[in-house]
């Protein structure tokens, strides 16, 4: 697991390619889901990819240039793509480095979970800092709806990605 030599685990035209899907399917389902991937109250399906980088650190570069794509739509605009992007970069880096040397498949999904949720009060700031209301009500409100949606798409991304990774080998 994470054997690359490259700093985005990215050597061989393979892993552009790998990375390449995964950040168009990232984008795909946050368009086809778009009614739940925006907004304070959001439960962005796209984000259960995130445990990916509990597998492979080219994932990393992977999920975060298809959600600076999809902060595109957003219309909290331009603020979106810096804001969004970093958390998005940050939880996925922080995923990436804590699980590293976990053995067990679960235990990185697990952590990988929580890691993603905790890391929401970043896009609750975000949307405290922009909305026309009381900061800390909006900021604690944001991060509630915001957790709470991570937290569902993350735990079912990491079902979907276990069973996957039971048939296809997602650390190489």
């Amino acid at each position: 697991m994470n054997s690359k030599t490259g700093l985005f685990g990215i050597d061989s035209l393979l892993d552009l390619t790998k990375a390449a899907v995964v950040a168009a399917l990232y984008i795909v389902i946050t368009m086809v889901f778009a009614a739940f991937s925006f907004g304070p109250i959001q439960l962005r399906f796209s984000e259960g990819l995130n445990n990916l980088a509990a597998f492979n650190k080219r994932y990393v570069l992977a999920v975060t240039l298809g959600c600076f794509v999809s902060n595109m739509m957003s219309s909290l605009g331009p603020i979106d793509l810096v804001v969004g992007t970093a958390e998005t970069l940050i939880a996925l880096v922080t995923i990436n480095l804590v699980t590293r040397n976990m053995k067990s498949v679960p235990a990185r999904l697990a952590a990988s979970v929580l890691i993603a949720t905790f890391y929401m009060f970043i896009i609750a700031f975000e949307i405290a800092y922009v909305g026309n209301a009381a900061f800390w009500p909006t900021f604690w409100g944001a991060y509630l709806t915001t957790a709470i949606g991570e937290f569902l798409a993350m735990t079912l991304g990491a079902v979907v990605l276990y069973f996957v990774n039971l048939r296809f080998d997602l650390s190489k």
